[in-house]
């Protein structure tokens, strides 16, 4: 387990690191176009410039919610609440088989209605949501989990 974690950390940095490179380069170009003058290239320099500030805003807003997702993972795992799929049928693909994961869905929003307002309950709502297929909702109501849980954070 410990090695597949380091390998993934490796892989993560490996990419950022190239996104970085890329973004340096696309700085670089963009100043280029700006100081070759012309209405047309400083446009294009200024597009061309603005990317990497996206660039910059998207990798940091997903490794963020990456970190906040793996916290969330954490103390779910030392609480003993993870969502058991172990036993649910599976495709040949490894995807849980679809009635499965649509009655276990069934049964985690139902602890969920019982206290939407535990992170716990938002979490493993999350987590149902992706294993039916969800991605929308299952990314909405895990943010939703990770504001419920800073917030229990912070009030002590």
């Amino acid at each position: 387990m410990r090695n597949q974690a380091t390998r993934v950390v490796v892989t993560i940095a490996a990419i950022v690191l190239a996104l970085g490179f890329y973004f340096v380069l696309l700085g670089q170009r963009g100043i280029e176009l700006i100081q070759s003058g012309g209405l047309a290239p400083i446009g294009l320099g200024i597009g061309v410039l603005i990317l990497p500030f996206i660039g910059v805003w998207i990798v940091f807003a997903t490794l963020r919610a990456g970190f906040q997702h793996q916290h969330l993972a954490a103390r779910i795992r030392e609480e003993g609440l993870e969502l058991d799929v172990s036993e649910l049928p599976r495709r040949p693909s490894g995807r849980i088989d679809r009635d499965a994961a649509d009655e276990m869905f069934a049964q985690v929003k139902s602890e969920w209605e019982a206290d939407p307002d535990n992170w716990r309950n938002s979490y493993r709502l999350a987590r149902a949501y992706d294993y039916a297929g969800d991605r929308g909702r299952a990314r909405e109501t895990m943010r939703r989990a990770v504001a419920l849980e800073a917030a229990e954070r912070a009030q002590g």
